[in-house]
């Protein structure tokens, strides 16, 4: 019997801590960097909290606001308001140091960096805006935390630390991998539940509703990523759905993500009420052969901007003489998927030099989702899934098959069963 008092959630082991700890501070003493600052930021689903979580295994929940002080030597210090009973080892057993912070980060972390005599000391920051993350352009630290610490210690040397934690959070362990494969199992059953309830009629936030219910009840931390749009030949999704009543040939478009222990999986299924377009059931077939051709070129060495010219040679030779598809062109969408804000970055409008020239490692995880349009670019088709970078080529951590999803597929049998999800994607 385990220990009554220990609350069930999963949780990583203590060896993965020792492997993230000293990786972390290797690069740390590389730079000459004495202490890092995670501050507490719960923006962008979460995103933007994955540096405090990643250290102290402190976090999950919407309101999990959470800074860490990281030394180079010495007790890592999580603070948090409500620090008890929330982080005690009840619920995380990696860091024993948990502060109260009433709300006061910048202050706790003043107190804990005076304890380690780091007034003259060079102290790292992430997310200070200097450098910035694939999502996180201004950086993530509040003005009143950075205010505090800059005033406190007038002799030390602050510098940003972001490269730091995002180039070791880059290539995942063993037991990252199975969260993000967990995830993803989870946003499976997510679009399970999506292709049952999306009949004609029904309205599309409940729809939505019942999506995230079959993410939640399956395990999903919340909040979690879902842009949605329903509607007849829809190209570009909304923040949330609408209360629209769907009706049969409507198409709907989302980017489900799951969480497990902090670990965000996204998924891309395209989802048709009932009937699909013919237009659609050509371009998913394009759509599929470009996307195998690159999965099996991502591989370490490459990089995003090698990966988006492939995408354009693969369309070319996918697209049909004639159809729908003739002339059809596409476009790569891929970035890190893990903790939170992982990169590198490439989208139809996030195209930064430094973010293509990345070179990919063996083990880094990406949600890779190439979409291709018809010639004049009035329907978009795009699936994806989380994948992981091997030395032969990405792995998919998803099990769904490659395809267009169609509410009642099963009452028909004259679609085509390579295109169409059928019995609701089981």
């Amino acid at each position: 019997m385990g220990d009554p008092r220990r609350h069930p959630l999963p949780r990583f082991s203590l060896a993965e801590r020792d492997r993230r700890w000293a990786a972390v501070r290797a690069a740390m003493a590389d730079r000459g960097v004495d202490v890092i600052l995670a501050p507490q930021n719960t923006g962008h689903s979460m995103d933007f909290q994955a540096d405090a979580r990643y250290l102290t295994h402190c976090g999950g929940g919407g309101d999990a606001d959470i800074a860490a002080v990281f030394p180079l030597d010495g007790a890592v210090t999580a603070i948090a308001t409500s620090a008890r009973p929330r982080w005690t080892p009840e619920v995380q057993e990696w860091t024993a140091d948990v502060r109260e912070a009433r709300r006061n980060y910048g202050k706790v972390m003043v107190e804990r960096l005076r304890e380690l005599g780091l007034e003259k000391g060079r102290i790292g920051i992430t997310g200070l805006g200097e450098i910035g993350g694939t999502r996180s352009a201004e950086g993530l630290i509040l003005h009143g935390t950075w205010k505090q610490l800059r005033e406190a210690f007038p002799e030390a040397e602050i510098i940003d630390a972001t490269d730091i934690l995002a180039t070791v959070r880059d290539v995942k362990s063993d037991e990252e991998i199975t969260c993000l494969t967990k995830a993803v199992a989870i946003v499976e059953k997510g679009y399970q539940a999506e292709v049952a309830a999306a009949r004609a009629g029904a309205i599309d936030w409940e729809v939505w509703a019942a999506t995230q219910y079959g993410l939640l009840r399956n395990g999903s931390e919340a909040p979690i990523h879902c842009n949605w749009i329903s509607g007849p030949n829809v190209v570009r999704t909304l923040t949330r759905p609408t209360f629209r009543r769907l009706e049969a040939g409507d198409l709907i478009i989302n980017e489900l993500e799951a969480c497990w222990i902090g670990y965000q999986a996204q998924c891309v299924q395209p989802v048709f009420v009932e009937r699909a377009d013919p237009v659609h059931q050509e371009l998913i077939k394009v759509q599929r052969a470009v996307f195998d051709e690159v999965l099996a070129a991502i591989r370490p060495g490459t990089n995003l901007g090698e990966l988006a010219a492939l995408t354009l040679k693969s369309v070319q030779r996918a697209a049909p003489a004639k159809g729908p598809a003739a002339g059809a062109t596409a476009k790569l969408t891929m970035h890190g998927k893990g903790a939170g804000d992982d990169g590198p970055i490439i989208t139809g409008t996030a195209r930064d030099p430094r973010q293509l020239a990345y070179r990919l490692k063996e083990n880094m995880t990406f949600v890779f989702k190439p979409s291709v349009l018809t010639a004049d670019g009035g329907s978009i088709c795009t699936w994806g899934d989380t994948v992981a970078v091997t030395a032969h080529g990405a792995r998919r951590l998803g099990t769904r098959p490659h395809g267009l999803a169609v509410s009642g597929a099963e009452d028909r049998s004259t679609e085509d069963h390579d295109a169409v999800l059928r019995h609701g994607l089981n």
